[in-house]
């Protein structure tokens, strides 16, 4: 797939913390790593399991995105994103399992969906995929690893409930991408972006918004 940029420049502008978009992106994977690792200590899980929820929760999606857009694995590429993950599942571990820390499973999720919305997004467009699928991998970046940690913990998936998960990774990616064809600069859209993101789902776990169901349906006789 033809680039828009040199794929070396990716590293100094994705994947170290040194950058605004580097930070997120690790901020991203920690706390999708925290979620899966709750997700674990919900279902009582040993230490290696606690790892193994959340390395696939907190790379899975952009996993997914990168083989999608013919990049590479940014996880083979640097060490540190495991190592982030298993820190957080280090730290759940330590901490606990209260009550308490499973509200905090959403809020981190919350988090995560705005921090990955834009992150999938904004690598999506570096390697020269058009507007709308930069959008599409901003929500896949975001949910995937979601997806795949609701299955394992034997929960209903986000894709299965109205309540607004993916629409939050939408709204990140869609401001985030709109922002860029507006003119604007990597870092101010993505501060934009991201807690554009964070909002709507921040409000969804307050107020309860959910999206609306199909209002029709088949109706059986007799």
């Amino acid at each position: 797939m033809t680039t828009l940029v040199d794929p070396t420049l990716l590293t100094p502008a994705l994947a170290h913390p040194e950058t605004v978009l580097g930070a997120l992106d690790f901020a991203g994977v920690a706390v999708f790593a925290a979620t899966g690792a709750l997700a674990a200590a919900r279902e009582k899980h040993d230490l290696v399991t606690f790892g193994f929820f959340a390395a696939i929760t907190g790379v899975g999606g952009g996993t997914l995105r990168d083989l999608l857009i013919d990049a590479p694995v940014f996880w083979v590429q640097d060490w540190r994103y495991i190592a982030v993950c298993l820190a957080s599942a280090a730290v759940v571990w330590i901490i606990g399992a209260g009550a308490w820390r499973f509200r905090a499973l959403l809020w981190l999720d919350a988090i995560g969906l705005g921090a990955y919305g834009v992150l999938g997004a904004a690598k999506a467009e570096a390697f020269g995929v058009p507007p709308l699928i930069c959008i599409v991998m901003g929500a896949l970046t975001a949910c995937f690893g979601g997806i795949v940690r609701d299955i394992l913990a034997g929960q209903p998936s986000i894709l299965l409930r109205r309540e607004i998960t993916v629409s939050a990774a939408l709204l990140a990616a869609t401001v985030y991408v709109v922002a860029r064809l507006l003119g604007l600069d990597n870092w101010p859209a993505a501060a934009i972006a991201a807690p554009a993101g964070f909002l709507l789902r921040g409000g969804a776990l307050i107020w309860g918004w959910a999206q609306p169901g199909f209002p029709g349906g088949l109706v059986r006789k007799g």
